[in-house]
Order: C-alpha cells, then sequence, then structure tokens
C-alpha cells in the first residue's frame, strides 16, 4: 500500500465525518460519492452506482458512530503503511489459562514408510456464472468476460473458453474439469480443506440471494463428486453481500446482521459436520472437530481479522470472542494430548488482517507451540507460505501457515490445488506435512488446443531440496532464496503457477516476497523483516549512482500522483483499495 493511497483515505474518511457530522444526508452523500466516481472515472457508472448503494450505508453508519478520527481510521483500515498510530479503542489482549507452557520439544521428522493421509486443498474458486466465452477479457471493471461486458473487439481481446488470465474468475465448464479430475487422479483422498471464497469479483452487484445460490450450489457439487469424503470447509470474506461486511453479534438488527449467512452455512456445513459446532457456526461461522482420536481440526472465521471489515472499526476486540474460544479449544487440546490443524481463509500475517488481531493471534500459535502442529490458509491466490517464530525469540521458527493456490486464475494465474500428505495413524505419529504438491491447469495450452489437462507442478521436498516439512525447514528455505538468485526465481514460477503471464520481480517485488514468507504477523515489518531486506539490498550490489536515480524517480513519481490523489479517495473510502 502506497503514501498515496494512505493519503487519500485519511482525505476520504474526513470528508465522510465531515458530511456526517454537518447533517448531510445519507443520500446526498450517496449522491456526491456517486458522482464524484462517473465524474472521475474511477470506474464505470454502473460500477460506481452499485458499489455507492451496496457500501455507502454501512461506511456512513460506522463513520458516524466512531469517535476516532482519519488518521486512526486509515491505519486501522490500511496498517502500517499509514503509520502505526496509536489506537486506545483498538488495543486489546487474549487472556491465557494460568497453566505454564509445556517444555518445547524439537518437532520430529516424520518416520519414513509410515502410513500418510492423503488431504486436498481447495481454495478461491471464485466461480462465475455468468462467464461466457468470447466476451470482453480486457474491459475496464473489476471483473470482465461476461456477457455485460460486451464481445470482444479483437481475437486477442476475447474470453477463453477454460478462462482467462486477465481479471476473469473460473467458468463451471472448468470446475467441473477439476474435479472430474481430481476424481480420477485422487481416489484416495482422506478428507478435504475447503478455505472460501466461492463467489466472483463481481462486487458491486452481488446479493445475498445471489451468493447463497453459489454457496448452495457449490456444496452440492462437492457433495456428489467426493461422497463420503469428509470435507471441512472455512468461512472466505467475499462469502457476504457486501464483500467483506461480517458484523459481530453485538450487530444484531435484521438489516445489518449476518445470521442470513452463518444459518445458511449451518446448514449447508452440517453435510460434512456434527451437530455439536452448530452453536459456534451460527454465533461466528468457527468450529472445532476430532478427525481422529488425538487429532482435531480448528476452522477459524478470519473475517473478524479482516480490516476491510469496517464494522470493526466500532469494537474489534475479540469480535464474537473467537479467540478466546480458540484458546479453550487448544488448551483441552494440550490437556488430552491431541495435535491440531487450523484452517481459515485469510492468513494471519497478510496485509488484509487487523494488527491487533494479528498479534494475539501470533501469542496463541507461540503458547501452544506443541499442539498446533500446522495451519492452512487461502486468499492471496498465490502459492506461498508464512513462518511463525517465538513471539519472545524470532529467531526460532515455531509454526508454519501453508497458503493454497486459486482455482481461479483471477489474475495472471494459472488455475491449481494443492495435495498435502499428513503423518497418518501409528503409534509415533507428529500429525505433521510429510510433503506437498501443487497441481495446475496450462491456461493458455487449454484454450488454445481446446481442453486442458492438469498435472502435477513441483512437490515440495524434491524441488526445494528439504529434508523434511519442519518450521525450521521452511525458515532454513527462506533463507536460502535470500542468497540464492535461481532458487529464488523457481520458487517464484511456482508462486504464480507457472503462469506464461507473470510479471517481472525486481528486488523490492523480492523483498516484499520474501518478507511475507518470514510474516505470520501481519504490519510488523520492522520487527519481522529488516534482516532480510539488508540482505537482499546488499546482494543486489546497487551503486550510488543507481541508488540517486531511484531517489530522484521515487520523489518524482510521487509529485506526478498528487493530481491523482482525489481519484482515489471514494475507493479508499469505501475499502476497495
Amino acid at each position: 500500500m502506497t503514501k498515496v493511497s494512505c493519503t487519500a483515505c485519511r482525505a476520504g474518511a474526513g470528508l465522510l465525518q465531515h458530511y456526517t457530522k454537518t447533517g448531510k444526508s445519507e443520500k446526498e452523500i450517496k449522491k456526491t460519492i456517486y458522482h464524484f466516481c462517473v465524474n472521475l472515472k474511477i470506474q464505470s457508472p454502473r460500477v460506481c452506482e452499485g458499489i455507492t448503494e451496496l457500501f455507502a450505508s454501512e461506511v456512513i453508519y460506522v463513520l458516524g458512530k466512531v469517535n476516532i478520527g482519519p488518521d486512526e481510521i486509515c491505519s486501522f483500515v490500511i496498517g502500517d503503511a499509514c503509520g502505526d498510530v496509536y489506537n486506545p479503542y483498538h488495543e486489546w489482549e487474549v487472556a491465557f489459562p494460568p497453566v505454564p507452557k509445556p517444555t518445547v520439544v524439537e518437532p520430529k521428522v516424520p518416520e519414513v514408510n509410515a502410513p500418510t493421509f492423503k488431504v486436498l486443498h481447495l481454495s478461491d474458486t471464485h466461480y462465475d456464472p455468468y462467464y461466457m466465452e468470447g466476451a470482453n477479457a480486457d474491459c475496464a471493471e473489476p471483473l470482465c468476460c461476461r456477457l455485460t461486458n460486451g464481445h470482444a473487439l479483437s481475437k486477442e481481446s476475447a474470453a477463453g473458453k477454460w478462462g482467462d488470465y486477465r481479471k476473469c474468475d473460473t467458468p463451471k465448464i472448468t470446475v467441473d474439469n477439476m474435479l472430474q479430475h481430481i476424481q480420477d487422479t485422487h481416489p484416495d483422498i482422506d478428507y478435504i480443506l475447503w478455505t472460501g471464497d466461492l463467489p466472483p469479483h463481481d462486487i458491486w452487484n452481488q446479493t445475498r440471494d445471489e451468493n447463497l445460490k453459489i454457496l448452495k450450489e457449490t456444496v452440492k457439487q462437492m457433495s456428489q463428486m467426493f461422497p463420503g469424503v469428509p470435507i471441512f470447509p472455512a468461512l472466505g470474506n467475499h462469502e457476504a453481500a457486501p464483500v467483506n461486511s461480517f458484523p459481530p453479534p453485538f450487530v444484531n438488527t435484521p438489516d445489518s446482521s449476518i445470521s442470513w449467512l452463518y444459518d445458511e452455512l449451518d446448514t449447508q456445513w452440517r453435510k460434512w459436520l456434527p451437530s455439536s459446532v452448530s452453536n459456534t457456526v451460527r454465533r461466528g461461522a468457527f468450529y472445532s472437530v476430532l478427525v481422529r482420536p488425538g487429532f482435531r481440526l480448528i476452522s477459524l472465521n478470519m473475517n473478524y481479522c479482516n480490516n476491510k471489515n469496517w464494522w470493526l472499526l466500532l469494537n474489534s476486540t475479540d469480535p464474537a470472542t473467537e479467540l478466546q474460544w480458540f484458546i479453550y479449544e487448544l488448551q483441552s487440546a494440550e490437556f488430552n494430548g491431541e495435535k491440531v490443524h487450523v484452517i481459515g481463509h485469510i492468513p494471519p500475517g497478510h496485509s488484509d488482517c487487523l494488527k491487533v488481531w494479528s498479534r494475539n493471534y501470533y501469542a496463541i500459535i507461540s503458547r501452544y507451540e506443541s499442539t498446533i502442529i500446522s495451519q492452512f490458509f487461502g486468499h492471496t491466490h498465490y502459492d506461498e507460505f508464512e513462518v511463525f517464530y517465538d513471539h519472545k525469540d524470532l529467531s526460532r521458527p515455531i509454526n508454519v501457515a501453508y497458503i493454497g493456490p486459486s482455482v481461479s486464475p483471477y489474475y495472471h494465474l494459472n488455475p491449481g490445488y494443492r495435495i498435502y500428505y499428513v503423518d497418518g495413524d501409528h503409534d509415533k505419529t507428529t500429525r505433521g506435512i510429510v510433503d506437498h504438491e501443487t497441481w495446475i491447469m496450462n491456461l493458455r495450452e487449454a484454450n488454445i488446443y481446446g481442453y486442458p489437462l492438469w498435472f502435477q507442478l513441483y512437490s515440495a521436498r524434491q524441488s526445494f531440496g528439504m529434508d523434511a516439512l519442519r518450521p525450521r525447514d521452511w525458515d532454513d528455505l527462506v533463507e536460502r532464496m535470500t542468497n540464492d538468485p535461481q532458487l529464488f526465481e523457481l520458487f517464484y514460477k511456482y508462486y504464480y503457477k507457472a503462469s506464461p503471464v507473470k510479471p517481472t520481480c525486481d528486488m523490492e517485488c523480492k523483498k516484499k516476497i520474501l518478507c511475507d514468507l518470514h510474516s505470520g504477523r501481519s504490519h510488523d515489518r520492522k520487527n519481522l523483516c529488516q534482516s532480510i531486506e539488508s540482505r537482499v539490498d546488499s546482494s543486489s550490489n546497487t551503486t550510488w549512482r543507481d541508488w540517486f536515480y531511484n531517489t530522484i524517480s521515487v520523489s518524482v513519481s510521487v509529485i506526478m500522483s498528487i493530481p491523482r490523489l482525489t481519484m482515489q479517495v471514494p475507493k479508499y473510502v469505501l475499502g476497495l483499495g
């Protein structure tokens, strides 16, 4: 997030707060936002209208209730790029039980040739029921490749049969083909992790009914394709309408309550989950289940850490008491000698995760490092991971969050999915990850030849030369990539799922990616990334002439961006930037 984005956020938030305090009606404010959006050509008129209608009421209501100014609001919404502004209304800590942390034992490498579970991880399907082959894929809206985008004016701008690398989501034919391929190729799957984001990116015209329809259709399809296979779902940020809008339980008015979604999740997820989870699913869309004796899975609703969830500005203190419940479940698991896998959608170290929530989560992972074996998330669409460190000793790696690739090609990506091999049922099981594979479909070739071929892109241990997949092994991989350009290039290829249209990665890009891999705690680049960034800088051999030129270029770019500032205001005010 840039300084310009931060300034735009502050200007927009300040403007809206001024309007609400001076008595402007919601209708007047909406009209102003709409005209601003259209006249500055931020989006097409229909997108401006849809965004204004869907988002403005919520944002206006929240900004009218909070007692903080634009600096605090934008530090909350954007994070450290907007400065670390102290905000007493959003400083809180979870309470740990008075139970000493067990003595830490170095994780063991799973035994060779021991039985394993084969686990499928699907994430970010973003199925688009209105995708149309031949439609304009090069539109100026948040989502293209639809009839409403018009027919393509050239062959190059036409949406392909199986999907497109531009701002287009997944056609039904591709979802169907992938699931059939998985059923044929992996008939021995033991269970499935399904980490959310089912609806497409048409965020300006979504409705509750449309999103629920997609939820029901996809649950039905998964049940039919994988009968008898346990499926453990987690909630994405796109399931709500509008997107990112997840009011905590204290917001219970009929127009604003999220019960329309959580109640249906309870009904749909009941196909795989026991009735005992109904209470927490309906209250906050999270749950805990026993997969096997001694092996527990906990699914978290990461939208309570989502800093684009404007409702949290009213009160971000452990929404739905999810983290306190999480601690209770982990403490019970520790007492019972259970090992735990955690799943969710937004990775806790991602910039979309609220800093105070992420900090508390990081402390929980550290306290229960002997119980939590692995974590699994989605959201970014990339093929990556996050290493967690002891929050009192940031040199000691203690856990790993695996971030699965998206099914959707949105955007510049090949469709993909992940297979994990988990240490299975035997006397010395660790429940650790033995290895993982990423499988993809080459979208360009599928559209050229008329039929997709799914194949294994890589396996982690073989491709990265890893003896095992313990936290220290992933930490070592980050260290090696910092010093080995060829190894980083290989990782970057897999990061984009071998997309032929992936952008070039310069030094700033490399620093960002390596920092992300090192960061299980969001908005804490100073503590988690300084060493890595320094080593990348030193390896780039930048001369003083390069430094001088880059400094001048940055200064000029900031000056030149000032006229564009006002064009970005509505976007950041509505949490879409």
